[in-house]
């Protein structure tokens, strides 16, 4: 039987406006490999950045049951997850939360591996951070943004996201 590799992962999200165009940063090492992931959206929020980055770099991984390391500026994030909030909200079926599309998503990818999740000060000198922080703004700005469905979904329902 094969040891799984650990992984750590370093994400970030950043939104011009809040609401406004938006991305997300991420970083991800395990031993000699690194990969970068960016993405920008024409419209969205902070928040649904910094959640969407956990879930498409935990989306990424291919071995299940990974063991996983994942760093975030997100206390919004970090503290659901690790504090089991995320888990009380699933329970009452996300009434009044905000980004429940993405809460759920997030749920699904965390069955699938072993997560720990660990928050870190933005903007405090950590250099994968800084990278994810420079990945999701770069991405913000790019031409050809995509939309943020669940975004505008919910928005359109007249529920507060933010």
């Amino acid at each position: 039987m094969s040891k799984k590799p650990a992984i750590i992962i370093y994400t970030d999200g950043a939104a011009r406006g809040n609401p406004g165009p938006g991305g997300y940063g991420i970083v991800l090492k395990s031993g000699k490999h690194r990969k970068e992931l960016s993405q920008g959206y024409e419209y969205t929020t902070n928040n649904r950045m910094e959640l969407m980055a956990v879930i498409v770099a935990l989306e990424s991984l291919k071995i299940p049951g990974s063991h996983v390391t994942l760093y975030t500026d997100s206390l919004y994030v970090a503290d659901a997850v690790e504090k089991g909030w995320v888990f009380e909200w699933e329970r009452k079926g996300f009434k009044k939360k905000k980004n429940p599309d993405l809460w759920k998503r997030l749920l699904e990818v965390l069955k699938k591996h072993k997560v720990n999740f660990v928050w870190v000060k933005g903007h405090a000198d950590n250099p994968e951070n800084e990278r994810c922080d420079e990945l999701a703004v770069e991405a913000s700005k790019k031409t050809g943004l995509l939309k943020d469905s669940g975004y505008t979904e919910l928005n359109n329902k007249g529920e507060q996201l933010f």
